[in-house]
């Protein structure tokens, strides 16, 4: 790994990034939250670059990377699911994984966050390519991928498409065993994909208190309106049509006898009360994967597995990474936290 951020082939060297720029807004409890983690960002070390792609694989897109200036250590990518920008989903995770010895890489997933692009491919695997080339452009060839929710069909598919670049998964809640017929079935609180599009790009007070209510088994007793209508206004109204078009392409047509088989070992994570995704994706996910994947369920959780039990679900992740290869090959046993 280069001591140093550098260029990817052709690409210009990544820019620290400016910083993001708001509405003004008066009391925002969510501009002042976001503040509060980005400065969590930067005193464990971390600092926020600015990735243009090269043309015309790049086609306009820009990928936003927290990441140390100069990783050094053993590199952990970490992507996030759909809602906020990344730093609301892995703040809590940087210190332990800091000092375990991992350096922690945290770009946001295009359309979220600081990250864009003018291209029209709404694929996961375009989102794969995009997030492998900042990789690049940081220095950063081999690494372990963690992905939570949609984040990690983008992670899946970057072990499946750079065998070479990625070590070792873990699939934090991450339905990508899903069929576009699981819906019709009654699999999920969903009956389409114009209605989970409503549910994960939330317009209205009405849709965040949903959805939190889905996925968090113990969401806040009280949550006013006037504070879920300001996260809206500040983190959740950017790209609203295009996140939209991301789930349209993610579950149209999705079969899981085309969904290739990942080489690496595999920690699969998942909360045991999950009604977005629910359990029965977690078995699929370990079937189809056999002896290289491993379970573990927590319980007392839901979707938000990563945030409800950020501690054990960040514990898993540091004693899997840090185990041998052949060990964590043994797949054999499920884990049921407590």
């Amino acid at each position: 790994m280069a001591s140093e951020p550098t260029a990817a082939a052709g690409a210009p060297a990544p820019q620290p990034a400016a910083p993001r720029r708001r509405p003004p807004c008066v009391l925002s409890f969510s501009l002042a939250r976001d503040r509060f983690l980005r400065r969590r960002f930067l005193s464990a070390g971390l600092r926020p670059f600015s990735i243009r792609l090269p043309s015309p694989a790049g086609a306009g897109t820009t990928v936003h990377v927290w990441a140390p200036p100069r990783p050094a250590r053993r590199p952990v990518l970490l992507l996030h699911g759909f809602g906020a920008s990344a730093t609301w989903q892995w703040a809590s995770y940087l210190r332990p994984l800091l000092a375990a010895g991992f350096d922690p890489i945290v770009p946001d997933l295009l359309f979220f966050g600081d990250s864009c692009t003018l291209a029209a491919d709404r694929s996961e695997v375009f989102q794969a390519t995009a997030v492998k080339a900042a990789m690049d452009a940081i220095g950063v060839r081999r690494f372990d991928v963690v992905g939570v929710s949609y984040g990690g069909f983008v992670a899946y598919r970057m072990a499946a498409m750079y065998p070479e670049a990625v070590d070792r998964a873990v699939m934090v809640c991450a339905g990508v065993c899903l069929e576009e017929t699981d819906l019709a079935a009654g699999l999920f609180p969903v009956a389409g994909v114009a209605e989970a599009a409503e549910l994960l790009v939330p317009s209205r007070p009405a849709d965040v208190r949903r959805l939190v209510h889905l996925t968090f088994v113990r969401p806040p007793p009280i949550m006013p309106s006037c504070f879920l209508r300001d996260y809206i206004n500040v983190m959740g109204s950017d790209h609203n049509q295009e996140k939209t078009e991301l789930l349209h392409t993610l579950i149209n047509g999705r079969k899981l006898s085309e969904l290739p088989k990942i080489s690496q070992p595999t920690l699969i994570i998942w909360g045991e009360q999950d009604q977005v995704f629910p359990m029965e994706l977690a078995h699929r996910l370990e079937r189809h994967l056999g002896e290289k994947s491993r379970l573990v369920v927590i319980k007392k959780a839901g979707h938000a597995v990563n945030l409800e039990k950020d501690k054990e679900v960040c514990k898993n992740i540091v004693e899997y990474l840090r185990e041998p290869i052949l060990s964590a090959l043994n797949g054999e046993k499920e884990v049921q936290l407590h």
